[in-house]
């Protein structure tokens, strides 16, 4: 079965991926989010005529003669353009054979414990605090993330004083019996971090997020070496040679890659294998509600090392208004604090048409 056409369909924030076969069966996938028409013009020109005519089933060869081919363009973009052909593909294949991704994976459908993720920053800790608690009491989560810190703030914080109160007001007002984890994108030098990480220690708060630039190994693995809570990092992360050296010295207790910003599926599996071998469980990043979080779902359906929770992000229209009526129904219910894995084939969503209609289309085929 070769591939014979691809197609995109996007706007400013998400890009759809179809990929056709010369059998006529079709899947659906998705390049990253955020810049997505820019991803969207580097997929046609710089992995569809690399995979048009190749195996559409068997297609890990594929994505390495990708990268081969383009071993001039390493990095974020080629990857995310990548992710559109490889989970388009693993739909194709799954709608063909009847099967969940997560079961072409070895896994089973099924639910999954999420944690509610706060993106804000611009909040105050009792606003925060009263969100939280409604969502603990709304729809049974019993895990929550909120931030720290400013992004890549230089130890600088969103306004002053605001870690210094998040961090009690929110975790005391969730209270015992939940999970609480904090994230500070890049924002701190190791001496600060190590202070915050205190506090974070003092607070009952287990899972401390990103404390230094994610580009500092060294940085967050003093981090990690100093505090006995579970020090994670690894979103932004693409290539295997930072892994390689990430889990090589063991920066970071938990690994946290982006399926979206890894290239797809296959690359993904690749990481949680090397975190398996180094006996380090895999908390994915996957911060909005586009195919990402479904990506996500079944990953963690799947591998064996799967961290304790799904990250679920908890923002509206006010924050991610692109990422509405994007799938027909409700693929991203939460009952009880848990999310679901169907048994619907391929990754179990169906795309908006009327979405489809008033993105941008192109077309590579054969």
């Amino acid at each position: 079965m070769k591939i014979t056409k691809l197609e995109t369909f996007c706007n400013e924030f998400v890009g759809f991926v179809r990929a056709t076969a010369d059998t006529g069966h079709q899947g659906w996938g998705q390049v990253s989010t955020y810049n997505a028409d820019i991803t969207c013009e580097i997929f046609h020109r710089q992995v569809a005529r690399h995979a048009l005519g190749a195996e559409a089933l068997d297609f890990a060869d594929t994505l390495a003669i990708i990268s081969e081919r383009e071993h001039k363009y390493p990095g974020s973009y080629l990857r995310r353009a990548m992710t559109g052909l490889d989970t388009a593909l693993l739909d194709l294949r799954g709608k063909l054979e009847g099967k969940p991704v997560a079961v072409l994976l070895g896994g089973t459908p099924g639910k999954l414990r999420a944690y509610a993720s706060s993106m804000k920053r611009d909040i105050t800790p009792k606003d925060e605090a009263a969100r939280l608690c409604r969502l603990r009491d709304e729809k049974g989560f019993d895990a929550f993330k909120w931030r720290v810190g400013s992004e890549c703030g230089r130890d600088r914080d969103e306004w002053p004083g605001r870690t210094e109160e998040i961090v009690p007001t929110v975790s005391r007002a969730l209270g015992d019996g939940v999970a609480k984890l904090v994230d500070a994108n890049s924002c701190y030098t190791p001496k600060r971090a190590i202070e915050v990480g205190r506090l974070l220690e003092a607070e009952g708060i287990g899972h401390f997020e990103e404390p230094c630039p994610y580009w500092e190994f060294a940085w967050t693995k003093q981090v990690t070496d100093a505090l006995s809570i579970d020090v994670t990092g690894g979103e932004q992360d693409c290539e295997f040679t930072s892994w390689e050296t990430m889990i090589g010295m063991r920066a970071v207790d938990v690994v946290q890659p982006d399926v979206m910003y890894m290239g797809g599926m296959l690359r993904t599996l690749h990481v949680c294998r090397m975190a398996e071998k180094a006996g380090l469980p895999v908390t994915p990043h996957a911060a909005n509600l586009s195919l990402v979080t479904m990506c996500t779902m079944h990953l963690l359906r799947a591998i064996p090392n799967a961290g304790r929770y799904l990250e679920f992000s908890i923002e509206g229209e006010d924050y991610y208004p692109w990422q509405y009526d994007l799938f027909l129904g409700e693929p991203y219910r939460i009952e009880d604090g848990k999310a679901t894995v169907t048994d619907a084939p391929g990754w179990g969503v169906e795309i908006n048409p009327a979405w489809l209609e008033t993105a941008q289309y192109r077309v590579s085929a054969v």
